[in-house]
């Protein structure tokens, strides 16, 4: 493989939506190790699921979305390698393919701790991964998506990496995965944003394309919010934990970015938003999880 060719799959996967697969593991790790559970193999094995889920969605919508005609030459977001010609489509396919395969077998080594719930978790999530973008009713193209990715970037995430860890829940695990959640559907409507008139071209009835720019701009501002006060009420909730109020601080770090995504609508600077909030999302990971330890 060139050089070129390296280059092309990196952009087939989008390293820079990764933070949004990382973000509720850490933190659902670092809330075990705060309880007094360390199971650094189990955790690892947590973020590999996460990863190959996050990089097989990425391909599979690369593929599915050119197929569906949503990429075309007027895509103002980064390069798609399959819409591009970078990447021949049955490559991008057996890659995404490939890749969730990887993904079913590293939750094996989950399931055989958490048991059914697991299993049912991980085989949602590829599902989730492939028919977002893929059939005849895709996810995506009906306004699923944010839902869809609040779920399992949040909760779902930050919940089922605790429990494999821990083999027990309680509400608070829960409702901190609701700030990962948010913020990762912060970064999708940045993305939204960004595509609304491609997208309204080809038929994809994103949040954005339903309901307007204006709807759109409220959510991101809801989501980067709601994040930054969620442990707020955590702490509220179990009277523990205080240094998570530093998460608080987020809140003005995001504001730029804030003022871009009000502001701006060329591809460029979205494109740096959205990189922005992908970055936001995994230094907050950070803040929650040095809070929850300590």
């Amino acid at each position: 493989m060139n050089n070129s060719s390296i280059k092309y799959w990196l952009l087939a996967i989008r390293p820079k939506t990764l933070p949004a697969a990382v973000a509720p593991v850490l933190m659902g790790t670092a809330m075990a190790f705060g309880d007094g559970i360390e199971d650094v193999v189990t955790a690892l094995v947590c973020l590999l699921t996460a990863l190959l889920l996050q990089i097989g969605t990425n391909l599979a919508n690369d593929y599915y979305d050119c197929q569906k005609g949503a990429d075309t030459l007027e895509r103002v977001g980064p390069t798609r390698v399959t819409q591009a010609g970078l990447i021949p489509p049955g490559q991008v396919k057996a890659a995404f393919i490939g890749v969730f395969a990887l993904a079913a077998l590293a939750s094996i080594c989950l399931v055989t701790r958490g048991g059914w719930p697991i299993a049912a978790l991980a085989s949602l999530a590829i599902l989730s991964g492939i028919f977002y973008t893929a059939g005849h009713y895709p996810l995506g193209y009906l306004g699923l998506g944010d839902i869809l990715v609040f779920i399992f970037f949040g909760p779902v995430a930050v919940a089922g990496t605790y429990y494999v860890q821990s083999l027990e829940l309680n509400s608070a695990i829960i409702f901190a995965g609701f700030a990962p959640g948010l913020m990762s559907v912060a970064i999708l409507t940045v993305n939204n944003l960004r595509d609304i008139d491609s997208d309204r071209k080809s038929g994809k009835n994103t949040l954005a394309v339903r309901f307007g720019r204006g709807f759109a701009l409220s959510e991101y501002l809801f989501c980067v919010l709601g994040a930054g006060i969620v442990p707020v009420f955590i702490y509220m909730f179990i009277e523990d934990h205080l240094p998570l109020l530093a998460c608080v601080l987020i809140i003005l770090a995001v504001v730029p970015t804030i003022k871009t995504v009000l502001t701006r609508t060329e591809g460029v600077a979205l494109n740096a938003a959205l990189a922005a909030t992908a970055r936001l999302l995994l230094a907050y990971s950070v803040l929650f999880s040095i809070g929850w330890v300590l």
